[in-house]
């Protein structure tokens, strides 16, 4: 079994002591990756849950920068600790609480000052604190900053520094109290309905804006620590002689909108903090009244209470606020250089402003094309890493800010502005090569690889300047391979502007020599004013087909015609070979089969066969009771599989023998893989609300994968899974690099299924394999939950059938005969129960050359 897709970017990454590696929080585990080729090299794994903090213990002398040392933090409530050039856990320590954030101040002080093995460690943590919330259905969800002693491995009991609200757990007594008022009639149900409209909504804004992780955020020199909270900054300063009962004194800085982001100068006590409206607020000399122990340190004096303390709000211990302002959103990086002469800030843009502290002035860096989420520093004054929105991880040269390397995850897919919720974006998969292509927000299209789990290409789709945070005006709806991987085709849509503008473009792409993509044909408004509904390759020829909502399919072939294997098609363009349509229908799938003598077309309800070449209508079969989205032929094409969604979605499969249903079921099918030998295929289907609460069957979750024998309307296998919505399975041919680890009685799997959720977090395993049991099984007994209606196979389709009884006696036999009119019966009855061809036949003879009886006169 195979993992990936996970997101780098959840929590900051940390540098090793020499610089060469860089530990990134991935999901449950922390993944290395080396410094100089951007390629992971190892993993932390043993975490139940997601990792939100790593810290690398730091090297106190020049030679024990080879020491691989480490500590890690997770909402499964443990802290860990790592020798991670084994890799090997060596500690655990459990919290019992989910952890959101740890500082270790200690570690940085042991490096700044002393070096005095003897001191003990203490841990900072911000908890949820999920005990107390569960003694009272009505206790609001607390947050806590907690101390653990990692010397003795253990918490300190009793120490809490501060306590905050994460979230209201919603409890309705208000409301039933409400209801009663109105049964005794003290409440009319007008009032009743303001009153339960008005509450429900103060609750539900309460909860949106307190549910927020408190991230804590140390000092270089390990003095201070804050977290942010609201409208203030709670700081605190570590006690000189650290112990367990230790009293940590703190100070709260106060402004008027929330805050986001702060940072400590690294050797002043100046403070920087970054908020919701993009501004930033300096406080300088802060604590100087509260911490005095540090005033003859420091060599600094306070200022005295009666003196002006500009830009500082109501009895904040600090000399004065200053406040910049350049983002147009909120601030999510700050950080001061390391002489602390600057102050460097970033967020939406994608553009770090370097302030000079003195002066205020601003410069800007090279746009890195991304949001910015977290800046660190390593050891090595001209190397850090800032980490993006996109799932990228970038390397900086210190201070030209240069990208030596990026680490990249699997983006993810363009969130579409409200009104356009329609429109879906499509993955593709090369079963070969184990790659998926996948649309992003700046209109390209990645090529990821799921055995390696990083990302191999991007194509630029649309020649556009996409700012980050713009609104999206550009939508890449389908992006499809070929089944060797030589050709891509992509459909992008160009929304209207207050419905003027609107554009759709058809892009057929070629796989060059250099190992990328280049543009081969674009084709403005191929269905006129009509949106793509889906494109289909041809499995052994250059020649596509694209369907479309306006009523009309087209094929479309190369013009160089029948090619080499080897022989490129960058310089080779795709013109229109020929159009159909049927009825003026909408054309809402299409597929060809496995040898390409058939292309199915969906005309919505109903299923159309085509000869391609000569663009002639083979058959029509099937009406389905909504729409179809989805066709694909299975193993070698003896059955064609359809999707389709609506209010009463229905997954069928199509005997091609037949021509006839060979079986359905009321499913909503998010999507299809077909294997490419054998008459199998996997569906990732939704559940429906009912089945999501069956604890017992589907463990809460939303999805299912239903693994099918195209013959057989029982599935093979079943497995559930979350995020289903917007995902995609596929069948993958084995890297036998990638998965020696997987291999099943020394025979590794022919063929792989893969799964990507709608978060694009993916999964490969082998679906005849033994661990495959354990993952998410679903069991028998919770089979019949899955269809939208509660029925299962026949009944789906035909409705319940009459409970046999064995003891009821049978009808007796009764004698009969053939009629002499056969002609007036043969028709009725329904249409796919017609006697052979040779009974009709002779029967229709016979009507035509009936006897007239003789009259006698």
């Amino acid at each position: 079994m195979i993992r990936g897709g996970r997101s780098y970017v959840t929590s900051p990454p940390a540098f090793s002591n020499d610089a060469k590696r860089l530990l990134v929080c991935a999901a449950n585990s922390v993944t290395i990756f080396s410094t100089a080729t951007g390629l992971p090299v190892a993993s932390l794994d043993g975490h139940r849950a997601l990792v939100t903090a790593v810290i690398v213990v730091p090297a106190s002398t020049p030679a024990s920068k080879i020491l691989c040392y480490c500590w890690t933090a997770s909402l499964d409530g443990t802290i860990r600790y790592w020798d991670f050039s084994v890799p090997e856990s060596i500690k655990i320590i459990n919290v019992n609480s989910p952890i959101i954030s740890m500082v270790i101040p200690s570690l940085l002080c042991q490096t700044t000052e002393n070096n005095d093995k003897s001191l003990k460690s203490f841990a900072y943590l911000s908890v949820e604190n999920t005990k107390e919330a569960e003694k009272e259905s009505t206790k609001v969800l607390r947050g806590q900053i907690k101390k653990c002693n990692l010397t003795d491995f253990r918490m300190a009991g009793g120490v809490t520094l501060t306590e905050f609200a994460l979230a209201i757990r919603v409890h309705w007594q208000p409301i039933e109290i409400l209801k009663k008022w109105r049964a005794l009639k003290l409440l009319n149900n007008a009032t009743f309905i303001q009153i339960n409209v008005t509450f429900v909504l103060k609750l539900w804004l309460h909860f949106v804006q307190t549910k927020q992780p408190n991230i804590i955020t140390v000092s270089a020199s390990g003095k201070y620590f804050g977290i942010r909270y609201k409208c203030k900054l709670q700081i605190w300063k570590v006690p000189t002689t650290e112990s367990e009962r230790a009293v940590v004194k703190k100070i709260t800085l106060h402004h008027t909108k929330n805050m986001t982001v702060l940072a400590f100068h690294p050797n002043q006590r100046i403070i920087a903090a970054g908020d919701v409206t993009g501004r930033i607020l300096i406080w300088r000399g802060f604590g100087y009244r509260t911490f005095v122990d540090d005033d003859r340190l420091l060599g600094v004096r306070s200022m005295n209470n009666g003196e002006e303390r500009p830009g500082v709000r109501r009895d904040d211990d600090a000399d004065s606020c200053t406040t910049w302002h350049w983002h147009s959103a909120e601030v999510n990086v700050l950080f001061f250089s390391l002489d602390g002469a600057y102050l460097y800030s970033g967020g939406k843009e994608g553009v770090l402003v370097v302030w000079q502290l003195d002066t205020g002035k601003k410069k800007f860096l090279p746009r890195i094309g991304s949001p910015l989420l977290w800046f660190t520093n390593s050891p090595d004054p001209s190397l850090s890493s800032v980490s993006c929105a996109d799932n990228q991880i970038h390397l900086l040269k210190m201070p030209s800010m240069e990208i030596l390397k990026s680490i990249s995850g699997i983006k993810l897919p363009c969130s579409f502005p409200e009104k356009y919720n329609g429109l879906r974006s499509g993955i593709a998969f090369d079963r070969n090569a184990g790659l998926v292509a996948l649309p992003t927000e700046n209109y390209c299209i990645q090529l990821y690889s799921l055995f390696d789990d990083r990302g191999i290409s991007e194509v630029q789709v649309c020649e556009r300047n996409h700012q980050p945070g713009d609104e999206v005006t550009v939508v890449v709806t389908l992006a499809v391979l070929s089944l060797d991987g030589s050709m891509m085709s992509t459909a992008e849509v160009k929304l209207p502007e207050e419905g003027l503008g609107g554009l759709v473009c058809l892009k057929f792409w070629a796989f060059g020599s250099q190992k990328q993509f280049s543009l081969s044909t674009i084709v403005y408004e191929p269905h006129r004013d009509a949106g793509i509904s889906a494109i289909a390759f041809h499995p052994t020829r250059p020649m596509a087909v694209s369907s479309s909502y306006g009523g009309d399919f087209k094929v479309w072939i190369c013009n160089k015609g029948i090619r080499q294997v080897d022989e490129p098609l960058s310089n080779s363009g795709w013109t229109c070979h020929a159009v159909g349509s049927y009825k003026k229908k909408s054309m809402t799938a299409a597929t060809f089969s496995s040898d390409g003598s058939v292309l199915a077309v969906a005309a919505e309800t109903v299923i159309t066969l085509w000869d391609a070449d000569k663009n002639i209508l083979v058959a029509v079969i099937g009406d389905t009771l909504t729409p179809i989205v989805n066709l694909s032929f299975t193993g070698t094409s003896e059955y064609l599989v359809s999707a389709s969604w609506g209010l009463k979605p229905q997954l069928s499969v199509w005997s091609m023998s037949k021509l006839s249903l060979a079986w359905s079921y009321m499913l909503h099918v998010e999507a299809i893989a077909s294997a490419e030998d054998i008459s199998s295929f996997a569906v990732l289907a939704l559940l429906p609300e009912s089945s999501k609460c069956n604890e017992t069957s589907f463990k809460g979750r939303d999805g299912v994968i239903l693994l099918f024998n195209a013959a057989d309307p029982v599935p093979v296998s079943t497995w559930s899974v979350n995020k289903a919505k917007g995902g995609a399975v596929s069948f993958i041919q084995g890297n036998q690099l990638s998965i020696d680890e997987n291999e099943l009685d020394g025979k590794p799997p022919q063929s792989l299924l893969a799964y990507i959720n709608g978060d694009r977090e993916y999964l490969l395993f082998d679906p005849e394999g033994k661990e495959t049991n354990e993952f998410s099984a679903i069991r028998r007994e919770g089979l019949s939950d899955l269809e939208e209606s509660g029925k299962f196979g026949y009944e789906s389709i035909y409705g319940e059938l009459p409970q046999f009884d064995p003891k009821r006696k049978q009808a007796s036999w009764v004698p009969s005969a053939p009629l002499e009119r056969p002609w007036e019966t043969i028709f009725s009855g329904s249409s796919h129960n017609l006697p052979p061809l040779t009974k009709l036949c002779s029967a229709f003879l016979e009507s035509l050359f009936e006897k007239r009886t003789a009259i006698v006169e």
